[in-house]
């Protein structure tokens, strides 16, 4: 989900003023003002949810003794009427065995009849829910259905469930259900932990009209009173609240995108006066689709389509296959098919957990944008963790599942929560990292279901085989940051010796266990090095190769701090800093040499950072896809250490091989140019 405006209005029907202070919004995020829109996300999302939350002691009320298998949705609508006639029919299995079933539907819809197997059902509608009796018992994993019909003005909770709007005078339906608005306006299971495996929908509307809704269209058949049916079918587990409808004269226009074997379709359903603007616009969600597919797994429903359904809201929100979006703004597109990933196919398990959606696509959207426009990565790194570090405390973990300043807080869920991706990314290498990722997608216990933290952190450790439990209890749990303060000296002309303190912004943590990079430089030359911080007061020895003069704390800004200081203090002159062979032994480095390379694919220069060789040398070695040799290098390892950067400007489009070689062990990475 992501918002950009206070109230839900037509972009179309805005003034000359809005729509100037829209395009210069969205001029802003492309040059790097990313913090604003993430917050307005957030307060959108809290204000859009306070009515619910006031005003429904369950935002569910259905039963829990069945699980819902498939829905068959048939609607007859009109845009120009507030008013919705349908039927539903809902494919279960008992849990339990049991008498009746209880769905969620609120009160403004009534119920006609309810039948099963052609025979009619007693039913009641006490307190916005939908009580279906059965005549005997039905036992227990025996699928089942019923048919319902019904009609009236939906109920408008959440951020305008079921709205009737114009767009440049021509009537428009849509709905938006996140995330218990489905009730208003069909009957449902409405929690979010509860998927059907499939749907199939049937929209009956005059024929002037196109519907949209999830999946891939089936057929458009006219049918009497100058109406047509549309009929959409989707064949993924979906939650209730990911299910759309929308109907207006829409221009329709199709693209595609090669993803390994398979030609995607990306449809597109605009209002005709801004077709020329999402046909201009539209290649860029397809970019961002390719990069997404390349590093975090295949696209989840790559047997149907993506697409696009332009709405009023001022926003998008992430209906599985089928995103609406107010307009074709580049970091909106990114947000809302990220989604698609995290959030659609995997969805949080609950509101506790609510980073695994929105943290998550905060990450890809910004990944998205660092691999298009790198020169605007570290401005937008600066305003998330000046965001994050506004206040000295909160936890990413939503402690109070009620309170919805928590739950739609744009520092913690969204910002935070997109800033434990990059520090895992950081300490776990982009390699690792992005495998962790897909496993984490392809996970059997969670794929097109629901997940916790606690699954992410399963996949992350599995792949990875670090112990990430001291991590999500600083950085998940926890609260606050660390700030650093690093004294430093010269030993030689060649070594400095460092001492690495760190004080804490909460008392919930009290050491912040980080790699922690620094960049010594002087007037003409420069060095990163990396230390693996664990004790507060740490001591380090490092060879730059130079007498520095100045140091950088973390200049990629990979870390969430605030406040770090540097500190030079009067040179120790020893006579060589260079260790004894066989360096001293390392806490912690078991000699199984670990080779990440950052960024992946690769920008000019990268890093290949080299760690865990009980070694004081290694060799260093590129190449090409012909298996080429393109760069060679013999390096110094201090504690089995190095990071190397090489310049990869005039490398052509492709893959490459990095391998290092030390301690009699060799390592190969594979990157992309």
């Amino acid at each position: 989900m992501y918002s950009f405006m206070y109230k839900h209005k037509s972009f179309i029907n805005l003034d000359m003023k809005s729509i100037l202070f829209l395009l210069l919004f969205f001029t802003g995020i492309v040059h790097g003002q990313e913090k604003a829109d993430v917050e307005s996300i957030a307060r959108m999302e809290k204000d859009a949810h306070q009515n619910q939350f006031t005003n429904a002691a369950r935002l569910t009320a259905a039963s829990d003794n069945f699980d819902v298998k498939y829905y068959r949705c048939e609607w007859t609508v009109d845009p120009a009427v507030r008013f919705i006639d349908g039927k539903v029919t809902v494919y279960f299995k008992p849990i339990s065995a049991l008498s009746s079933i209880t769905l969620d539907m609120q009160s403004p819809l009534v119920a006609d009849s309810i039948k099963r197997n052609g025979s009619q059902l007693t039913f009641s509608q006490p307190n916005n829910t939908l009580v279906i009796n059965f005549p005997s018992n039905i036992n227990t994993n025996v699928l089942d259905s019923v048919s319902i019909w019904y009609k009236g003005v939906p109920a408008n909770t959440g951020f305008g469930s079921f709205i009737q709007d114009v767009h440049a005078g021509t009537p428009v339906l849509w709905t938006l259900s996140e995330s218990y608005g489905s009730r208003d306006w069909w009957p449902c299971k409405n929690g979010i932990n509860d998927k059907a495996d499939s749907i199939d929908v049937f929209i009956t509307a005059p024929a002037a009209y196109k519907a949209a809704s999830n999946g891939i269209l089936q057929t458009e058949t006219p049918v009497a009173g100058g109406k047509i049916k549309t009929h959409w079918q989707h064949r993924y587990p979906i939650s209730s609240y990911l299910i759309c409808m929308a109907v207006t004269n829409y221009a329709v226009f199709n693209n595609s995108i090669q993803l390994g074997n398979v030609n995607l379709p990306m449809v597109t359903y605009c209002y005709p006066e801004s077709l020329a603007l999402f046909q201009n616009n539209t290649s860029k969600v397809l970019e961002s689709m390719q990069l997404f597919h390349n590093n975090f797994g295949p696209y989840p429903f790559i047997n149907e389509k993506y697409g696009h359904v332009q709405f009023g809201w001022g926003g998008g929100m992430e209906h599985q296959t089928s995103t609406f979006i107010v307009t074709p703004d580049e970091s909106l597109m990114a947000h809302e098919l990220a989604h698609q990933w995290f959030g659609d196919k995997i969805t949080c398990n609950s509101w506790e957990d609510i980073w695994l959606n929105e943290g998550f696509a905060t990450y890809l959207a910004a990944f998205n944008m660092e691999t298009k426009y790198p020169a605007t990565a570290l401005a937008n790194r600066r305003n998330v963790i000046n965001n994050i570090t506004s206040q000295p405390g909160g936890s990413v973990k939503v402690m109070d599942t009620t309170n919805l300043s928590q739950i739609f807080s744009g520092r913690l869920s969204y910002n935070k929560g997109s800033y434990l991706l990059f520090m895992l990314r950081f300490i776990l290498g982009d390699d690792v990292f992005l495998k962790a990722l897909r496993r984490y997608q392809q996970d059997p216990a969670l794929v097109y279901g629901n997940a916790t933290t606690a699954d992410l952190k399963r996949n992350l450790e599995m792949e990875s085989g670090k112990n990430l439990t001291y991590f999500f209890d600083q950085w998940y749990t926890g609260q606050g940051y660390p700030s650093y303060q690093v004294q430093w000296n010269v030993l030689d002309s060649n070594c400095v010796n460092i001492k690495l303190s760190q004080i804490t912004s909460h008392p919930s943590v009290s050491f912040f266990k980080l790699p922690v990079t620094l960049k010594f430089k002087n007037a003409t030359q420069e060095k990163t090095v990396v230390l693996d911080n664990i004790i507060n007061g740490e001591m380090f020895i490092r060879s730059l190769g130079f007498v520095a003069d100045t140091v950088l704390v973390d200049p990629g800004l990979w870390l969430v701090t605030k406040n770090n200081s540097t500190e030079k203090t009067a040179a120790v002159n020893n006579g060589s800093c260079t260790p004894t062979l066989p360096p001293p032994a390392i806490p912690g480095n078991n000699g199984e040499g670990i080779v990440d390379v950052f960024p992946n694919p690769v920008s000019s220069p990268f890093t290949i950072n080299i760690h865990d060789f009980k070694d004081d040398k290694a060799q260093v070695k590129v190449y090409n896809k012909l298996g080429e040799k393109i760069y060679s290098k013999k390096i110094l390892l201090f504690y089995g250490s190095a990071l190397v950067k090489i310049q990869s400007a005039s490398w052509g489009r492709g893959t490459y091989i990095v391998e290092v070689t030390a301690a009699g062990k060799t390592v190969r990475k594979q990157i992309i140019r």
